[in-house]
């Protein structure tokens, strides 16, 4: 994402100093309500609109609301901008209510002369739907969470009936659809503010300096340090028991430690499963932990020799020991992975044998493929710890180790993580380290988001870029049925075909701990985004 501009960068200063006073010279983060939560990147954007990657989500998300959201800790979906729903017999037209007198954020560039109304939510949906929207093509976005949760065919209308009711009708049934609200691409923004920010020649600060409903506003951004945010007093379930949020940004996993020992964090994200033990035994430290309902991967450009070639996907998959791979990148922290959902997920076929270690055969599918003097092939790593992945470099040394021993020779790649994600979206890559954590809790959101052939396109989410007629039908089938045992039929036949084509080599499933001082409380490890609403912590 862009720079934020120079008047907006000012007011930084501001924004360390008090950062500044938190950390002290005593060392301690410790200050009236204030939380700082060590975050281990800086976000592309503060409009998960506009990026699938969980750390701009995570920065975004105590910034909006969205018309449903999921319960707290929980995926049961509950009201939320929209104080109530219904949903027609044919399950084609959702009609919502909005809450009254939800006050917007404001900024230096805005003022909200009115609260929200359907003006923001037919906003939201027609700027990332409508290719004629005058916000459409405003910076970098390509929507790729709307696109690839196949929103531009299911709508058929989004519609003000009144300015507190929005008729949302679809062309056919979806499922996963109120699931689908509840998703960070879907938060609502604030139609006042674009028209504001157009009419002042300056649109590109609408995903810049956000303006939202949420528990708290944005007061600055200083790439590679820190963002700060601050309780927003007219929010509308109450002003939060925090004063002041601090994100700071520290990629390295083991300075994100210290900090949390020390006291310059209260919260850290990913910590390192190996020092698990240590931290149990911390007095100070908790550790929240749960199944991360994800999945780590490794994806086969399916669209460049010679990984166009089943038999050559097949070879390099059974040259690779994923057992000790695992053992040695995720130690207790996570366990082999054979299909493209997580075992906790509904749907997982067990059935599905995994495929062994056996570099004899590897070599021979090679030489039955052509290769007999193997070949080149670049894999891309991610340069940052991610929830599915602690150590991207050191499992693709791993690899790069067993794929020379069968004749292919690995070169390792990577970039800063936007530029890893932009690059790899495009498919530059042969193989890509890559993976992805649940928004939803529905296997659509794994199933169809990551590997449809919707998503194979240029700047799509299926990196792979594979598109097989069988699994498509399996997965739109499972779309359109209410019937969850039906739905989970198609999943486990989408799952069959995933074990028999492998446009990936799955690596891992994890377990997703947060670890945070004893002083803090109410704070739940969310699965879907970081979530400070309703956390406290007690003065020390």
């Amino acid at each position: 994402m862009p720079l934020p501009p120079m008047t907006f960068m000012k007011r930084i200063v501001q924004g360390l100093s008090i950062l500044v006073f938190l950390a002290g010279a005593s060392g301690t983060a410790q200050a009236d309500k204030s939380l700082v939560y060590c975050t281990e990147g800086n976000p592309q954007s503060f409009n998960a609109q506009v990026s699938t990657s969980g750390t701009s989500v995570n920065a975004a998300s105590p910034l909006f609301n969205n018309l449903v959201e999921f319960g707290r800790g929980t995926q049961v979906i509950i009201p939320a901008l929209a104080e109530s729903y219904t949903v027609s017999d044919d399950g084609l037209v959702y009609d919502f209510r909005l809450r009254r007198n939800v006050q917007f954020h404001s900024n230096e560039h805005f003022k909200p002369s009115r609260t929200l109304n359907a003006d923001d939510v037919l906003f939201t949906f027609e700027r990332q739907w409508k290719s004629d929207h005058p916000y459409h093509t405003v910076g970098p976005a390509t929507y790729d969470y709307f696109r690839g949760m196949g929103l531009p065919t299911l709508l058929k209308s989004v519609e003000k009936l009144d300015n507190h009711t929005v008729r949302i009708t679809l062309n056919r049934p979806e499922a996963p659809f109120l699931a689908d609200l509840a998703m960070p691409f879907l938060s609502i923004q604030s139609a006042e503010y674009a028209d504001t920010l157009m009419k002042a020649k300056r649109p590109d600060l609408f995903d810049e300096n956000p303006i939202g409903t949420g528990p708290f506003h944005l007061v600055s951004y200083q790439p590679d340090l820190a963002i700060r945010y601050k309780a927003f007093d007219a929010y509308w379930q109450g002003r939060q028991p925090l004063d002041n949020l601090i994100y700071s940004i520290t990629p390295n996993i083991a300075v994100r430690l210290n900090k949390l020992r020390s006291g310059e964090c209260h919260v850290m994200i990913f910590p390192n499963p190996a020092e698990l033990g240590k931290i149990e035994k911390d007095p100070n430290l908790v550790i929240e932990q749960q199944d991360g309902k994800n999945v780590a991967y490794m994806a086969f450009n399916t669209q460049k020799p010679p990984l166009d070639d089943v038999r050559v996907r097949r070879a390099i998959t059974l040259a690779i020991d994923k057992r000790t791979l695992v053992d040695a990148v995720y130690q207790n922290g996570g366990r082999p992975a054979k299909n493209p959902i997580p075992p906790s997920m509904w749907s997982y076929d067990d059935s599905i044998g995994e495929h062994p270690f056996d570099p004899m055969t590897a070599r021979d599918l090679l030489i039955e493929a052509g290769y007999p003097e193997g070949f080149t092939l670049d894999l891309w790593y991610p340069p940052v710890t991610r929830p599915y992945m602690p150590n991207g470099k050191r499992a693709a040394e791993m690899i790069r180790e067993n794929l020379e021993r069968i004749g292919i020779k690995v070169v390792l790649k990577t970039e800063s993580w936007g530029n890893y994600r932009s690059r790899v979206t495009q498919g530059e890559q042969d193989m890509v380290i890559y993976g992805w954590t649940g928004d939803n809790g529905d296997p659509d959101n794994f199933l169809y988001f990551l590997l449809s052939c919707t998503g194979a396109r240029p700047g799509g989410t299926n990196v792979a870029r594979w598109c097989d007629p069988d699994f498509e039908e399996q997965i739109t089938r499972a779309k359109v049925d209410n019937d969850i045992e039906k739905r989970a039929e198609y999943y486990r036949k989408a799952q069959q075909v995933f074990h028999r084509e492998m446009p990936w080599f799955p690596i891992a499933n994890t377990f997703i701990a947060v670890v945070h001082r004893k002083e803090v409380k109410n704070y739940t490890n969310n699965l879907f985004k970081q979530d400070f609403s309703g956390v406290d912590i007690e003065a020390q």
